[in-house]
């Protein structure tokens, strides 16, 4: 049996199994595709710099407020985004996020000047906002929560598959591509790497439901299953909230906000920067670089499959986080002590990418349990546009520190740090409430 297959279907014994995992096969791998180009045409600019800083003479805190304003658009434009979701439905949203970012992203490859590399990456995040909660949301309306942890953990597989696909893509047209037609190598690679997006954003028009009522390959019996788990779902928590408001002026959602800013804050150094960790540490060649970063992408893939899996088997939430989240801390601090060494710097952010990225999916299946409807779809959106504003303080940060001082370590130690305070945010959410 399939890892797709295995993973979303032995948490729990029930009579509607087989129907979850036709449900899977659905949706999952499209939406997952999509957000594997999606995190690919963000963090891209991490490969791109290898060759495009000193081409156009950028400092380092030039490429990082440049990577940081992503977050400015995405973070303003997050739960606007959403709300517009809940009204107009997934499928037409999603197509049109999809479609304008990677028009957005493609047009990085005309980039000259430094005012025009910041104003695109700030409407790269606005186009972008409201892609992830937005999906996150809409899955809340086909699975119970019950099942929602290792649905997300295989959606959210995008995420490091971006990665490890992305790196050896990249690092492969950086390298083959530049020269071609009188392009560099890094236009090459927002060109192409822009073009899959578009064309997923049309098959999400044809492709993807709004709703179980609305999926013809379900039978009408189907529907109404899927409908009565849900319905189950819903009354054994009467006290979920339902409006904006509740969504948005919740106490829980602003903590589960600073709890994603401390995942975040990690996430984005080592997406953004770990190439620039790899050259550091002595390997020049881009294509290799590309294939060295493949491997932490790789560890999170299996860390967000094996935590968001057990957490869903031992229904609970708290201490999923909490251990990852503390063996994360180490491994961002121990990096400090590798900073020479490439072979080390690639182990250390592999168990990093592995403990943190799978806390994700486990992260991620909580808003639902005490929101739905509007307040949900406000509350996903609400925590991840607070979240990302570690987009723009870990760029930015990191890019700062780098020209200050010569070396990563001071924000990395920053990095770690907020893992172990988020810690404190997760113990303080109610079990009795979170695993369920």
């Amino acid at each position: 049996m399939s890892t797709l297959s295995s993973v979303a279907g032995t948490a729990e014994v029930s009579p509607h199994d087989e129907l979850y995992r036709r449900v899977i096969w659905r949706l999952i791998p499209l939406l997952g595709l999509c957000y594997l180009t999606a995190y690919l045409d963000r963090i891209n600019i991490g490969f791109a710099k290898l060759q495009m800083a000193e081409q156009l003479s950028f400092s380092e805190t030039a490429y990082g407020l440049g990577a940081g304003l992503f977050f400015v658009g995405y973070i303003l434009f997050e739960v606007p985004s959403n709300l517009v979701l809940e009204k107009v439905g997934a499928r037409l949203w999603l197509a049109r996020i999809m479609i304008s970012w990677g028009i957005l992203s493609g047009l990085t490859m005309l980039v000259t000047q430094a005012w025009q590399f910041y104003l695109l990456r700030f409407l790269l995040g606005a186009a972008e906002a409201g892609f992830l909660p937005g999906v996150l949301f809409y899955l809340t309306g086909w699975f119970p929560s019950w099942r929602r942890a290792r649905i997300i953990a295989l959606f959210m597989i995008g995420l490091p598959l971006s990665s490890l696909v992305g790196g050896p893509l990249s690092g492969t047209i950086m390298t083959f591509a530049d020269g071609w037609h009188g392009l560099f190598g890094w236009q090459w690679l927002f060109l192409l790497e822009a073009i899959p997006t578009v064309i997923l954003g049309l098959v999400l028009l044809v492709a993807l439901p709004d709703s179980p009522h609305q999926a013809r390959w379900l039978s009408t019996h189907e529907r109404q299953a899927l409908e009565s788990e849900l319905a189950r779902d819903s009354a054994a928590n009467p006290s979920q909230q339902t409006t904006f408001r509740d969504g948005f002026f919740n106490l829980k959602v602003w903590m589960l906000g600073g709890i994603d800013f401390a995942i975040l804050l990690s996430a984005y150094a080592i997406g953004f920067w770990l190439p620039t960790f790899i050259r550091n540490a002595g390997v020049s060649d881009s294509s290799t670089i590309g294939w060295l970063t493949s491997i932490s992408s790789l560890a999170g893939l299996v860390g967000m499959l094996l935590v968001g899996f057990s957490s869903d088997r031992h229904r609970e939430r708290r201490w999923h986080i909490i251990v990852p989240f503390l063996i994360g801390a180490a491994a961002m601090s121990l990096s400090t002590l590798f900073a020479h060494n490439a072979v080390a710097t690639v182990i250390v952010f592999a168990i990093a990418s592995c403990a943190i990225m799978g806390a994700i999916p486990v992260f991620f299946s909580l808003p639902a349990t005490f929101l739905r409807g509007q307040a949900a779809a406000t509350g996903f959106a609400l925590a991840c546009s607070l979240a990302n504003i570690a987009g723009l303080v870990s760029n930015s940060l990191m890019g700062w520190i780098l020209d200050l001082t010569g070396s990563s370590a001071l924000a990395l130690l920053c990095f770690a740090a907020a893992l172990l305070l988020g810690c404190l945010l997760v113990l303080a959410l109610p079990s009795h409430q979170v695993n369920r």
